[in-house]
């Protein structure tokens, strides 16, 4: 070996030296940069927690009252129970408050929130359900009206406590954010001089850490969805309560109006239903799923609810996934009667199953209507897009969302019917079964 042969291999080695300490001073900042926003995402979630726990509150304490109104507008004792276990729920959140209570300050908050209800409490017994048997209507005012000062009281607690965790959760988002942009430009900084191969893992570990940060983004939002469905929910149960109540006195154009209001108060409450679906996807345990058996019962399912009028529905093929049952039915339930839909009468929808080499299967839902356009095949799985004249618009991105968390997805293409054709891909049961272990 040659003196320019010995240099050669010396620069070589030097460069490949070089290479491997940009490489390992990279990583090795990117994992701090890592541990530090697992500490700020871990943060996030239990003061993403609290929050949940103080709106869950307001919508126990609204609950409370809410039944607390009902005795005194039938003028019974009929929500006596009702509102002992709406109490008992208030003081069940408020012990969970006060175990997680960050310091001094929201303990004596959440302290004046137990007082507060119980002097509620108290008032509902041994003053207003009194006065409201004895048909004592200034009693029943009287104490009604220290009964809205109390739930005041309670309110503005929980809007507080509400208000500060929100006003956390916005400083740690902006702490991972922060974060995030400087592990970014580090990274640039620390492999710019490296090869290709060294730039292509900076910019993998940049991609991994945005993935990181989005998801727990996400997870905020779905979280933040299920606690203002939870919130809007309750009222919504009053309002149906009312209008029910109302309609058996109504005659003529106001019940008309009055099955209007309804069915637009049912109709929200789809779209919540939609939204704690979102923020819940996947969860419970998993089993193996027969997919023939679950593709039939559906269509049983939708026939005995005259969901599928003249439509002929055919299941073909068979298959096993390891998955969620309920939630899997959900899924299969939706693209069969949006087939159906999309088919009209007479049409046809085929449901054909089948497995692949790897043991993952595939359901495929094809129908013999228009297809879809490539402008809404592009937003079909968005929440709240419908291309129907009526409908939430949040079935397929539901259903899109249940696929996910078992490990797959939903795709849309043109079917041999020549409709559209969604096809559900799940991995298989052996895969999933390794996963959860």
């Amino acid at each position: 070996m040659g003196p320019v042969s010995g240099t050669t291999t010396r620069k070589v080695l030097l460069a490949f030296g070089a290479l491997v300490a940009l490489f390992a001073a990279a990583s090795g900042y990117a994992l701090g940069r890592l541990a530090d926003i697992h500490e700020g995402t871990r943060a996030l979630r239990e003061v993403g927690g609290r929050a949940r726990e103080a709106r869950e509150l307001a919508t126990a304490v609204r609950d409370q009252y809410a039944h607390l109104a009902h005795t005194i507008i039938l003028g019974n004792d009929s929500h006596r129970r009702f509102h002992s276990e709406a109490r008992a729920r208030v003081e069940a959140l408020t012990r969970r408050l006060s175990e997680h209570a960050r310091d001094a300050e929201e303990r004596a908050a959440v302290a004046d929130i137990q007082a507060s209800g119980d002097a509620l409490d108290t008032l509902y017994r041994d003053t207003l359900l009194p006065a409201v048997m004895a048909k004592d209507a200034a009693a029943v005012e009287a104490a009604h009206g220290r009964a809205l000062e109390w739930v005041s009281r309670i309110q503005a607690r929980v809007d507080a406590l509400t208000a500060d965790s929100d006003a956390s959760m916005d400083a740690f988002e902006s702490h991972v954010g922060a974060v995030e942009r400087d592990s970014f430009r580090w990274a640039l900084l620390l492999l710019g001089g490296a090869t290709l191969f060294a730039a292509g893992v900076g910019v993998y570990i940049g991609n991994a850490v945005a993935r990181l940060v989005q998801h727990e983004k996400l997870a905020g939002i779905g979280r933040l969805a299920a606690g203002v469905a939870h919130e809007i929910n309750n009222p919504l149960g009053v309002i149906l309560g009312y209008v029910r109540l109302l309609q058996r006195r109504a005659e003529g154009s106001l019940a008309e109006d009055l099955r209007v209001v309804e069915e637009e108060a049912v109709r929200c409450q789809d779209i919540v239903e939609g939204l704690l679906d979102l923020a819940r996807p996947g969860r419970g345990p998993r089993e193996p799923v027969a997919l023939r058996d679950a593709c039939e019962e559906v269509v049983l399912r939708l026939r005995e609810a005259t969901r599928l009028g003249t439509v002929t529905v055919d299941v073909h093929g068979e298959g096993t996934a390891w998955a969620q049952a309920p939630r899997l039915r959900q899924v299969l339930l939706n693209l069969v009667k949006n087939a159906a839909e999309a088919a009209g009468e007479g049409g046809r929808v085929e449901v054909r199953i089948a497995v692949d080499a790897d043991g993952s299967a595939r359901v495929a839902v094809s129908d013999s209507g228009p297809g879809v356009t490539p402008e809404a095949r592009a937003r079909l799985f968005e929440p709240f897009f419908t291309t129907k004249p009526s409908g939430t618009g949040l079935g397929l991105a539901v259903s899109q969302a249940i696929a996910e968390a078992h490990g797959g997805r939903i795709d849309v293409d043109t079917g041999a019917l020549g409709g559209a054709r969604f096809t559900l891909s799940l991995p298989s049961p052996s895969r999933e079964q390794e996963a959860a272990a």
